[in-house]
């Protein structure tokens, strides 16, 4: 079982590499289809939170070291943003076995990390007078195409790969 998941992971980690890149040379800015969200929140769900969390952290890096994407300093907010991802749909779908629930507590979460990093940021950066709805609010209304596309695609994946698992 460690063996397959680790493959699984392997697989997803180059899922989030390539399809990023495949989105920005459409010509769509990554932060209004969330590709990088996709293998996060599948990784989550189906191997659980350590998997999900870890995948959520070093993801973002090794994008930022391959391509120069995600830009500092949204990098910074994008790898706190996808470990929340991670984390918690692997935890709250360990605890309901619900996938929908899990996915959208997770989605919830996960702004919620980047929205603290963005404030933490821009308070450091001397830019406090920006509020941290701001945010989390344009993360919302951007990547709606994106929370569309992770709303009815990933369920599906998830549950094939989980019986893959088995």
């Amino acid at each position: 079982m460690k063996t397959k998941k680790l493959v699984y992971s392997s697989l997803l980690l180059a899922i989030g590499i390539i399809l990023p890149t495949l989105v920005h040379l459409t010509g769509i800015p990554g932060n209004i289809l969330l590709p990088m969200h996709l293998p996060v929140l599948i990784a989550g769900l189906v191997l659980g939170p350590a998997y999900g969390a870890i995948i959520g952290i070093i993801l973002p890096l090794i994008n930022f070291l391959l391509t120069n994407m995600p830009p500092i300093p949204t990098l910074y907010i994008m790898t706190f943003e996808l470990l929340g991802y991670g984390l918690f749909a692997g935890i709250i779908n360990k605890k309901t076995n619900n996938i929908i629930l899990s996915l959208i507590i997770a989605m919830v979460v996960g702004r919620v990390f980047g929205g603290i990093v963005s404030y933490l940021l821009f308070t450091m950066l001397g830019m406090s007078k920006i509020p941290p709805y701001i945010w989390l609010s344009g993360s919302v209304v951007t990547g709606l195409p994106g929370i569309i596309i992770q709303l009815i695609l990933i369920p599906i994946i998830a549950k094939a790969l989980m019986k893959k698992l088995k």
